[in-house]
């Protein structure tokens, strides 16, 4: 069919809010051919439904702040924009739940929760990241150590299959157990499984009180110690982030949230327990931060907690051996991130990750590429080995038989 034709019927889908691409809706360099962006379930159904009457790969954009995430798509014939996606769809304060539209920004949406003094318990290191995003990536930032990731914060999830026919999971209750739980294998599927256009999640009071308690050490051993003696008491933080830059000292730093009489009280034995550590109401500069820009080597590096001093050394002795600098940053729950600076040639780059993935049964952890240049993507598996493949497959064709949706950007090429 001709391409103005389709175009037409894009348009006709969802209220004329559909154009040819242009060089900048490119996704990890792979060009696009249309943009569509509807702004309701029912629009989006019908823009997925015509892309697989037309045979159309689909891409999905929220915000764009991890569209090169991932492996490079195969094709991505049509970029489905979450833009019009906006607003919180139902604020049930007394509930403590939320239902908001998947192209919601996260700083939009505290922003309407703070008015009822609450908040979605979730951090991100990138402004303008959409709900469905941060699901679809599945990120989380300093406070998963109290609060769980946002698979753990999601109770319900509307999503689009491959198909066009739309699909439910959860609810908008807390303990709602209905159904097949998709929130859970939506989160962290780049898009590959279904279009998210709305979840529903449980809240949490807005802290009255934080502090930040940070201190230096001088070895990954004394900062597994500090984690570890903080970890081990009772001073429930809300984070616990360490940062590991290319050379010199670490830096740890406790989060304390609650009443003003609880947090003064923690901190007094936090402070016990780091020793000379400096107090302040306001984050360190680096604190929930990724160490790596759009344009670097950027990885993501999970790890058991008492693995976490083996994880620092094994980045430190690594780019000593390749005489590159590697920052190291995240949380003592066991998920850090690593930045190589663009400019690293490639076989360095994929030496590194190779490094890094030997020594990882040592911390009982995984290393994953999150995103990096195109000569770096040509020589190294993003992915690494990942448990369960054949599993994935199998649910990948269950969901999407056509592989529609987000063609190869997961592991094994999903």
């Amino acid at each position: 069919m001709p391409s103005d034709l389709v175009l037409d019927e894009l348009g006709k889908s969802c209220d004329q809010r559909a154009r040819v691409a242009d060089d900048d809706d490119a996704v990890a360099g792979v060009p696009a051919r249309y943009v569509a962006s509807p702004a309701s379930t029912e629009e989006t159904s019908d823009v997925v439904r015509l892309a697989a009457e037309r045979d159309l790969k689909v891409v999905v954009r929220g915000g764009g702040t991890t569209l090169d995430w991932g492996s490079a798509p195969m094709a991505a014939d049509l970029v489905l924009d979450t833009g019009q996606l906006a607003g919180v769809v139902e604020h049930a304060a007394g509930d403590l739940v939320v239902i908001a539209r998947a192209g919601t920004t996260l700083e939009a949406l505290q922003a309407t929760l703070a008015e009822a003094g609450q908040q979605l318990a979730l951090d991100t290191p990138l402004p303008g990241a959409t709900v469905g995003g941060l699901i679809a990536t599945n990120i989380s930032g300093p406070r998963r150590l109290l609060y769980g990731t946002i698979r753990d914060l999601m109770i319900g999830v509307t999503f689009v299959r491959g198909d066009g026919v739309v699909a439910k999971s959860g609810g908008k209750v807390v303990k709602n157990v209905a159904g097949y739980d998709f929130g859970k294998l939506l989160t962290g599927s780049y898009g590959t499984l279904g279009v998210i256009t709305q979840a529903a999640f449980r809240l949490h009071p807005l802290p009255p009180v934080s502090r930040y308690l940070t201190v230096e050490v001088e070895t990954a051993d004394e900062a597994g110690a500090v984690v570890g003696s903080v970890m081990r008491s009772q001073v429930v933080p809300s984070a616990v982030e360490v940062d590991q830059p290319p050379e010199g000292p670490l830096t740890v730093t406790v989060l304390l949230e609650g009443t003003a009489e609880g947090v003064a009280g923690r901190s007094r034995v936090t402070t016990g327990l780091l020793g000379e550590a400096v107090e302040t109401d306001r984050a360190p500069e680096w604190f929930g931060r990724y160490p790596f820009s759009d344009t670097d080597v950027a990885m993501k590096l999970t790890t058991e907690i008492a693995g976490l001093p083996r994880l620092l050394m094994a980045a430190r002795k690594a780019a000593s051996r390749h005489r590159v600098p590697l920052a190291v940053r995240g949380s003592a729950a066991g998920v850090v991130y690593a930045g190589l600076p663009s400019a690293v040639q490639p076989e360095v780059a994929a030496a590194i990750v190779s490094d890094l993935r030997a020594a990882a049964s040592s911390y009982g952890g995984s290393v994953v590429v999150l995103s990096a240049p195109a000569p770096v993507r040509e020589v190294l598996d993003m992915w690494g080995p990942v448990p369960g493949l054949d599993l994935m497959r199998r649910l990948k064709h269950e969901l999407d038989p056509a592989h529609r949706l987000s063609p190869g950007r997961f592991v094994g090429g999903i």
